[in-house]
């Protein structure tokens, strides 16, 4: 009996270890989200660029924010 435990403890291990690098990687998306928020409203604000410029800016950290997640997952 204790050895069907034992056998199945590395199994729970390696899972427990990938469900913490994909809440890390989903907090890295979700920080990202707000700071490309922010960047997008600083850019608007300041009108130094046109709307589009500004959605490219943010489309470009949160392109960041997704690569860093896939680095922290995979």
């Amino acid at each position: 009996m204790a050895t069907i435990f034992l056998a199945g403890a590395p199994a729970m291990s390696l899972a427990t270890e990938q469900g913490q690098q994909r809440k890390a990687a989903r907090d890295v998306r979700q920080d990202t989200r707000q700071g490309a928020r922010d960047t997008k409203q600083a850019c608007r604000s300041a009108n130094d660029k046109s709307n589009a410029a500004c959605r490219q800016d943010k489309r470009n950290a949160k392109q960041t924010g997704r690569q860093t997640g896939r680095d922290i997952k995979y």
